[in-house]
């Protein structure tokens, strides 16, 4: 099983891009939000995520760990294979995909294309617990990097209001569906103390 691939990039296209490892070309499948970060002639290392079928091997191909493991998750629900959890990560990021799952929010999965309000009725109830979860674990949802104007990744402005809401007195899983539920009304850009206030107002429900 591949599991990691460093080369050349050799061509992008709209859903894959082929990777030049030592003269042997391999075809990987990635989400949008991967692709969009590689360029052709440039060095990349992919996380592999292998699929073999009895008619053929796919390589699905991840720059980031959280992207990985949450194309996994996603498979496990009956109705997502991999072209849909890649729709739904090209759509979301881990992070945003994660707090819009714990909050409920039907609508932002049904933006995927592929991703009908069954289907993200179904993804909404069967892994609510582990966006939970995989939101609770320190440094995982993290967003890859500061903006170019200096601002703190959304990630870590939820994480410390999270943080924040815990050291009130909330419990974690409290209080990061409440900034989850905050962070979607308010958007990316939102101040941590306007994200701690109003997650105050959602636990006050």
């Amino acid at each position: 099983m591949i599991g990691k691939l460093r080369g050349i990039v050799d061509a992008v296209a709209d859903d894959s891009c082929l990777v030049d490892v030592g003269g042997v070309g391999y075809v990987v499948f990635a989400s949008g939000r991967t692709l969009r970060d590689l360029m052709a002639g440039r060095e990349a290392t992919l996380l592999i995520e292998t699929i073999v079928r009895e008619d053929a091997i796919t390589l699905y191909g991840f720059l980031a760990t959280a992207e990985r493991d949450w194309f996994r998750i996603l498979t496990t629900v009956q109705g997502v294979g991999a072209r849909v959890a890649l729709s739904l990560l090209s759509t979301l990021a881990p992070d945003q995909l994660a707090s819009a799952i714990v909050a409920q929010d039907r609508a932002a999965l049904s933006r995927a294309p592929g991703v009908g309000p069954k289907l993200a009725a179904r993804l909404l109830t069967e892994l609510k617990d582990k966006a939970i979860a995989w939101g609770a674990t320190p440094g995982v949802a993290r967003a890859p990097a500061a903006a170019a104007d200096g601002a703190a990744p959304a990630a870590s402005v939820n994480e410390d209001a999270v943080s924040a809401l815990v050291n009130l007195g909330y419990k974690r899983p409290e209080a990061f569906g409440a900034v989850a539920r905050a962070a979607t009304r308010l958007g990316t850009d939102a101040r941590i103390d306007t994200l701690i206030r109003e997650g105050l107002r959602e636990l006050a429900r």
